[in-house]
């Protein structure tokens, strides 16, 4: 897949792109690189949009700064407005899971005039809470909720740098829908819950036999290069803004996206097990007036862009050409029918 560098407020941004058309740009979630929307680049493309997925700041080949400060949403959201400024492109689509989501709700949030649509996974767009969130994060004596076991630096990394490929092995494969049905209390592993204050997160996690079947050996070992050049810590410094993005969020108090919108989740995604998550997703409209579908992916966990990327494909580019682009030249309808069709063909 063609990649460059383009400089960004001071970083260099790794990118993969391919296509031509209007621009998606795609951000990934944690803990991922610009590989993650392999497949949704490639049908993009195939589809007439210029399709950019770069790996985020403090990933992957984009440069990591030091300080914990500035990984905060604004500094996140930052970069991509510089990214389209750099590709000299007026607006964009964005596409996002997990933290990429978090991060695509506060981008069309904050500048409406640059992100004209947005497709969130996973991650819901969420009122904030009345006060910073890590006072709400459940502990006890025994274990602490994961995003409070990522505040304290070189903590988490200590235990996640020590061998990247058990990491990515256990995390991956855990918040897949190979993991388990996920359902209460089954027993099904989850990375994203309660971790021990003694043995920290991955003693619990199973090591998988055989990978599951959307992450091949050369895929995990992609993933596994990116984070032993880089480690965890720029990854983890996005949990430690958890606070300082809610201090500097107030300022936004009341505002809705009010772009077209689309929201997916995956059946068997660990968030929904997160105590209200459902609650939160059916309220969406209240912050989302625009939010034109709401879709739950059958038999697929966390890693939806991955695990069912035919099917995340088809409904981002359906949700394109009837929601965003209504008025797209033929050719590019004509090109999207058939790479859907190749989807379903493909099934």
């Amino acid at each position: 897949m063609p990649c460059r560098k383009l400089a960004v407020n001071g970083l260099n941004i790794h990118i993969e792109e391919q296509g031509e058309g209007p621009v998606v740009l795609f951000a990934h979630g944690f803990p991922e690189t610009s590989y993650a929307w392999r497949h949704q680049v490639a049908a993009l493309a195939a589809a007439g949009f210029h399709a950019v997925a770069p790996d985020m700041r403090g990933y992957g080949e984009t440069d990591s700064p030091a300080e914990v400060t500035r990984y905060s949403t604004f500094d996140l959201v930052g970069d991509l407005v510089g990214l389209l400024d750099a590709l000299s492109c007026e607006n964009a689509i964005i596409v996002g899971n997990d933290w990429g989501s978090t991060v695509a709700w506060q981008a069309t949030l904050l500048r409406p005039d640059r992100f004209k649509g947005v497709v969130a996974i996973g991650v819901p767009m969420m009122d904030a809470p009345p006060a910073p969130p890590t006072t709400f994060f459940p502990q006890t004596d025994d274990e602490l909720f994961y995003t409070l076991y990522f505040q304290e630096p070189g903590v988490a990394e200590a235990e996640l740098d020590r061998n990247v490929d058990a990491t990515l092995r256990k995390i991956l494969f855990s918040a897949s829908r190979e993991a388990g049905p996920r359902r209460e209390g089954d027993g099904t592993p989850n990375p994203f819950n309660m971790v021990s204050r003694n043995t920290g997160l991955l003693p619990t996690l199973p090591t998988p036999d055989v990978l599951p079947r959307w992450l091949s050996e050369a895929d995990l070992a992609q993933y596994v290069n990116s984070f032993r050049r880089t480690g965890f810590r720029g990854a983890l410094n996005y949990y430690r803004n958890l606070d300082a993005n809610w201090h500097l969020q107030r300022s936004l108090s009341g505002l809705k996206i009010e772009v077209p919108a689309f929201y997916m989740v995956g059946e068997q995604d660990v968030g929904l097990s997160m105590p209200g998550m459902r609650q939160i997703i059916d309220a969406m409209p209240d912050l989302v007036p625009n939010l034109k579908q709401s879709l739950t992916i059958p038999d697929c966990g966390h890693w939806a862009p991955q695990e069912k990327p035919h099917e995340v494909s088809e409904a981002i580019i359906a949700f394109f050409a009837i929601r965003v682009f209504p008025l797209v030249a033929h050719r590019r309808w004509d090109a999207a029918a058939r790479v859907m069709s190749s989807f379903r063909q493909a099934r």
